[in-house]
């Protein structure tokens, strides 16, 4: 309806103009005065129209509410009627002969081709039908005598004009059938997307958003692969004595709150948490997908989450707590593993074994976010000023890390 009143305001721009800029006397004969207004009143009565329906359609929508179906075949009706209506008044100053052959009988085609937009595959059929029907009527009616200027040629002769009216019964027929293809395919489209958002809705509970999308566009699974990752560790300082005497419910309650918090910043920093350990997560930066800023992101979510923390024990949510975060950049192993039963999508490698231990240094240098230098190199950052631990023995690895403290 929206297109349909646009069009119809071009229309009338249209006709504004050619009457304006059109003074020759061939013209001037059959674009009379009383034609131009007919033709002005009758588009302009049908744009007021068609703006009122839209309105109370939409307002319908709105509501949630069907549009009655008589109301849509009556709408039908009304619109493919107009270049009848106009037809019968042009006419009236014109020579019905030349009406019917101008540029008014070809708008039957635009208000079918436009009942595609409906979807509806009986609506196309009926808009068709009323065109090729109303124009046979008014041929019959004006030149069935086969008397006047058509007399004895071929547009005196009824079949001429029965046969248009078949063309526009068979312009109905293929909108409908375009209507119908068009409505089964967006509903496809619609099941479709309905149906992978339903499976990211249930997948991505139990893993990342990121790790689902992946596996929906591959199909098959995550193929394995090297990567540049960069892994966080995190873990709740001291929560085995912390919680020693609490309910079940009140130690899930605390895991809640740091992990929701903990889960919005690695997805706004393009991170993934990889899985949950119970005080505390892995998340990987770089994997499956990669931002290209993947040590800064590390970063800028492991100071996020130092904040986000201190900030639920400010507003009394969670008692006082701390947290460790151990951060390490490198080449790693990505993809699925397991069995054709059951895969997880994993990451391994020293990166990760290292990033783990140097989260428990934290509790070593009483610190909350340690990172080696990988990171802030990979990050292009420079270290503050007394950040630099020097190179720091880690457990399982021979030659020391250099690492530094960030918080």
């Amino acid at each position: 309806m929206a297109i349909l009143a646009g069009l119809l305001a071009a229309l009338i721009a249209f006709y504004g103009l050619a009457y304006a800029l059109s003074r020759d006397d061939y013209l001037l004969r059959f674009l009379t005065p009383a034609v131009f207004l007919y033709i002005f009143a009758v588009i302009a009565l049908l744009l007021c129209y068609e703006l009122a329906i839209r309105h109370l359609i939409g307002g319908w929508l709105h509501r949630r509410k069907a549009v009655p179906g008589a109301l849509r075949y009556l709408n039908a009706f009304v619109e493919t009627s107009i270049p009848s209506i106009l037809i019968y008044l042009v006419a009236r100053e014109i020579n019905p002969l030349y009406v019917l052959q101008s540029p008014l009988s070809i708008l039957y085609a635009v208000f079918i081709v436009l009942s595609t937009l409906r979807l509806d595959f009986r609506l196309s059929v009926f808009t068709g039908l009323v065109a090729a029907l109303e124009y046979v009527a008014l041929s019959f009616a004006y030149l069935g005598g086969g008397s006047g200027a058509a007399a004895g040629t071929p547009l005196g002769a009824p079949p001429f004009y029965v046969a248009k009216g078949a063309i526009l019964l068979l312009a109905g027929l293929a909108a409908a059938f375009v209507a119908h293809q068009l409505k089964r395919r967006v509903g496809n489209a619609y099941r479709s997307l309905q149906e992978r958002q339903r499976v990211l809705d249930a997948f991505g509970q139990q893993v990342s958003p990121a790790i689902a999308e992946e596996l929906l566009k591959s199909g098959s699974g995550i193929a394995s692969r090297r990567a540049s990752v960069c892994m966080m560790f995190m873990d709740i300082r001291n929560f085995t004595r912390l919680v020693g005497n609490w309910p079940p419910e009140r130690i899930v309650a605390l895991q809640n709150a740091v992990f929701s918090e903990a889960v919005e910043v690695v997805n706004r920093n393009h991170g993934i948490i990889n899985q949950f350990l119970g005080d505390g997560f892995m998340a990987s930066f770089g994997a499956p997908t990669s931002s290209g800023r993947d040590c800064a992101n590390a970063l800028a979510a492991a100071r996020d989450m130092v904040t986000a923390v201190g900030a639920l024990a400010a507003a009394g949510r969670i008692p006082p707590i701390t947290v460790g975060i151990g951060l390490h950049a490198g080449e790693a192993v990505t993809g699925n593993i397991g069995s054709a039963q059951r895969q997880q999508y994993s990451i391994t490698g020293d990166v990760v074994i290292l990033a783990s231990r140097i989260e428990q240094l934290n509790k070593e240098f009483g610190s909350q976010i340690l990172a080696s230098r990988e990171v802030l190199e990979g990050a292009g950052e420079a270290p503050l000023p007394g950040a630099a631990l020097g190179p720091v023995k880690v457990k399982g690895r021979e030659q020391p890390i250099e690492l530094f403290r960030l918080a």
